[in-house]
This record gives structure tokens, sequence and C-alpha cells, in this order.
């Protein structure tokens, strides 16, 4: 099934409407769909590689904008279902312990969701259940999001086709070894800086 959805999101790519259903899927892919918006970016970019930096803000407007629903959809559901996960599930004590460390990483934790592999749904989500704040979340989206889509597409007009196999294969590998340099490397000024 997953390789049928998928085979279906690649098939938009050399159709007039590529541009809304990619805008539609990366909205979608930030709030609840599982396929990832950067397969139909990589074959539109390809298709078309002068179109690289549009098809980059569309996926990036799609993805943010999917993110502040995700977050939308967190806060109200909670505000909806919270009396009953207290009773049933979980104390508030033990909520409040986990929602103060969201809220203290909260833009590394955005970020890591909007860059690396880590199903940015779920954060964009619990961003809106642990009510971090708004303006931290939409910072850490627009930058990890438009940090990711511009390396996608960059990479895809520089390169052209020789790039698809390799994204398709090492893309989350690549994603994961950058942002763990970039962590490390803040982790590191932060010691060479006391």
């Amino acid at each position: 099934m997953f390789k049928r959805l998928y085979g279906w999101v690649l098939h938009w790519a050399n159709t007039r409407h590529a541009e809304a259903v990619l805008f539609v899927l990366a909205f979608a892919e930030s709030s609840f769909f599982p396929i990832p918006p950067d397969v139909l970016l990589i074959a539109m970019v390809l298709a078309v590689r002068e179109r690289w930096l549009r098809y980059f803000v569309i996926c990036l407007a799609g993805s943010v904008l999917g993110g502040m629903a995700g977050y939308a959809i967190g806060w109200g559901v909670w505000q909806a279902v919270s009396e009953w996960f207290f009773r049933y599930v979980f104390s508030e004590t033990t909520f409040s312990n986990v929602t103060s460390l969201y809220q203290r990483y909260d833009f590394w934790a955005v970020f890591a969701a909007g860059f690396t592999p880590i199903p940015y749904k779920v954060f964009t989500i619990a961003g809106g259940v642990a009510q971090i704040n708004f303006v931290i979340f939409v910072v850490a989206s627009v930058t990890s999001r438009g940090a990711r889509f511009f390396l996608v597409s960059l990479l895809c007009w520089i390169f052209g086709p020789r790039i698809r196999s390799f994204l398709d294969r090492y893309f989350a590998w690549v994603t994961i070894l950058f942002f763990v340099l970039l962590v490390g490397g803040f982790v590191l000024l932060k010691y060479l800086w006391r």
C-alpha cells in the first residue's frame, strides 16, 4: 500500500496540477499524511530544473502552514481530551514534566523534526499539546524545513538526474549526520566560550 501511495504521489510531477499538489502534499505531511513532500519536490525539480527555487518556495510554504495546522490540532484536541488523559492515562505531574522539557528545548525539538527524517507531524501536534511558544515554533519550522527543502532542490538543480538515486538511498543518513554535526558544533562552541 505504501509503495502504491508513493507511486501515486510521483505521478503528479508531470501534470499541470503539480505545483498545487506539491503545496497540498507539503501541508498534509506536516500534520497527518505519511509521504514526505521531498519525493514530489525531487521529481518536479528534475523535470523542470530552472524552476527549482519556485518549487522550493511552494513546498516550504505548504509545509510551514501545515505545521501551524498541526500545532492547532494538538492544541485543540488536547483541550478536549486532557481531563480524560489525566484521569486514565498519566498524571498532570508527568505531563508537566514532559511539557517543561519540550518547552525548554522547543526550538531544537522542532528543528530536528523539521530537518531530519523524524516525523515532523508528531512534533507539530506535540507543540500544540505542550503549547510551546508559537513564534519559536514558526521560526524553527521555517528554518528547518527551509534548510531541508532548499538543500534537496539545490542538489537536484546542480546534479540533475544523477542525484536522484543518491537522495533516494542516503537522504535520511545525510540529514541525520548534518543535524548531529550542527548540534555538535553548538555544544563545542558552548564549551569553548566558557
